[in-house]
């Protein structure tokens, strides 16, 4: 049986959303949410799923639980309504950090925020780079894990002139897998810097590994937040004699003094991809990457049966 497909949006990223089906050419499903005076939130399908493979895109962004209650309640109605399969397109995993019980009496938040999918009806999982990769684990559905690794090495190759000059940077230990991947990619040699986090918005670095002097630096991580690792980062590799420093990230977002943090530093660009919404109007050295066309292929191979992970080899 060939299986309509049908690709709805939540309320965090729907400019995403729409570049993903112009690039499958298929027209943004109809939906509804409102949110009642009691800060109820109701949402409704606005055609027919019988049948039909869903997909259902939200980042898991803020107001976090606000979209992350839309978007168990749109797996809800779809598998009421009778969707064949539905599935969670996440481009940013919220709680993701949240892993592990590393102190007495916590939640391992990641863990539940996969029960809550799965309670829900969702029946396979799409992101993109987990901050903690073992999150996959806590699924008992399949979950498509993409990575944003050929976006960053294109826009590093086609935006730095002078790559051959460059250095890849981890800006901390557990960068150094993903750092060590671009910087094969491009050819690059690799540096890492070691930090002791502070708090949720203060970190120190405490050495530099590798040589920046007299190069240009570009700092890989999975996502800026508040940017205090980020431009504690920057300071290091200029005081250790790097020319220019530029960014990349998979999720840009951006919270508390992020932006201005960005805008008084040093750094000459710090680009992240569209998995989460880009901020209006765009700040001066902030870029933006897609990711559109990777979901999009992701999308139909899964729809079609096909393998993901041929998009990675």
């Amino acid at each position: 049986m060939n299986r309509p497909l049908k690709i709805f949006s939540g309320q965090s990223n729907p400019d995403l959303a729409r570049e993903i089906t112009d690039h499958l050419g298929i027209p943004l499903g109809r939906s509804t949410t409102q949110k009642f005076a009691n800060d109820n939130l109701f949402v409704r399908f606005e055609e027919s799923l019988r049948e039909a493979d869903v997909f259902i895109i939200q980042s898991l962004t803020a107001p976090v639980h606000d979209h992350l209650m839309e978007l168990l309640m749109m797996i809800d109605a779809a598998k009421g309504a009778s969707a064949h399969r539905v599935t969670a397109v996440i481009p940013y995993f919220s709680y993701a950090r949240s892993n592990k019980k590393d102190e007495p009496r916590i939640s391992i938040t990641a863990r539940l925020v996969a029960d809550l999918l799965q309670t829900a009806g969702a029946d396979r999982v799409l992101t993109m780079t987990l901050h903690s990769p073992q999150v996959h684990g806590f699924f008992k559905i399949p979950m498509d894990h993409l990575s944003a690794e050929t976006v960053i090495a294109n826009h590093f190759a086609t935006q730095i002139d002078d790559l051959e000059n460059a250095v890849v940077v981890a800006p901390d230990a557990g960068d150094i897998k993903r750092a060590s991947h671009l910087a094969r990619r491009l050819r690059l040699p690799l540096a890492f810097i070691d930090k002791q986090r502070i708090s949720d918005t203060e970190v120190e670095a405490r050495g530099l590994v590798g040589d920046v002097k007299n190069k240009i630096a570009l700092i890989i991580d999975d996502e800026v937040s508040t940017a205090g690792s980020l431009i504690k980062a920057v300071d290091t590799l200029l005081a250790a004699g790097a020319r220019e420093v530029y960014a990349a990230v998979t999720h840009g977002v951006y919270v508390g003094p992020a932006l201005e943090r960005i805008q008084r530093s040093p750094i000459k660009a710090v680009a992240a991809t569209n998995t989460c919404r880009p901020p209006t109007p765009l700040p001066e050295k902030l870029q933006v990457m897609t990711v559109a066309p990777l979901f999009a292929e992701a999308i139909y191979r899964i729809h079609q049966g096909e393998s993901v992970s041929e998009l990675f080899t």
